[in-house]
């Protein structure tokens, strides 16, 4: 099996989890839960790909998508308080699941022949969308729109993975790069609470 695909299904698989989560915060029953699971992990390849007019869709021609989220559910119950012990863990996948994301969603945007600053807004729509989607059905205030430096990282990644192909950079370095450089700028920005400047009131 292919490293990145690999990574993708556990970025989708911890994607799955942080909706589960945080939708059994909100009283709603197991259906309910699962389907913000759904839409956490996949919504922003879904919307991406309906952008591009790609089909099928991603998770629609590979089963294997929606397996990986089925089987988030009932892990998410069964381990259910006890995964706030490894929050440092789904934290770092999760921040693999948006790099990952982010390059993916860019690679599909430069191959349908968008320009460099579209294809970096896909690969940002790709990794994002699922957790606004997630706290919208939630009904919360996304958390890329008050709190964490998140969207702001695929940016970044985006611009470093497109200079990467700019140099010719080896293709697994390229990966790796961009990659390091999100999880720094999420870990930075959690450590050191850092964040945009809000709006002031008009």
């Amino acid at each position: 099996m292919d490293l990145i695909y690999l990574l993708d299904l556990i970025g989708t698989f911890v994607f799955a989890i942080s909706g589960i989560r945080i939708a059994s915060r909100t009283n709603m029953d197991v259906f309910g839960a699962s389907v913000v699971g759904f839409v956490t992990a996949i919504g922003g390849g879904t919307v991406r790909d309906l952008l591009l007019d790609s089909h099928p869709i991603t998770w629609m021609a590979d089963m294997t998508y929606p397996l990986v989220i089925l089987a988030a559910v009932p892990f998410t119950f069964l381990m259910g308080k006890r995964l706030n012990n490894y929050s440092k863990t789904i934290f770092i996948f999760d921040t693999i699941g948006i790099a990952l994301f982010t390059i993916i969603g860019m690679e599909k945007a430069l191959s349908f022949g968008l320009n460099p600053f579209m294809a970096g807004m896909m690969g940002m729509i790709s990794a994002v969308v699922g957790g606004v989607t997630r706290d919208v059905l939630c009904r919360e205030v996304p958390l890329i729109f008050r709190k964490e430096i998140y969207a702001t990282a695929c940016l970044a990644g985006a611009v470093i993975f497109y200079l990467g192909l700019e140099l010719s950079f080896p293709e697994n370095l390229n990966y790796l790069i961009t990659t390091a450089v999100i999880i720094t700028i999420r870990t930075v920005s959690i450590k050191w609470n850092l964040s945009l400047p809000k709006m002031k009131k008009v």
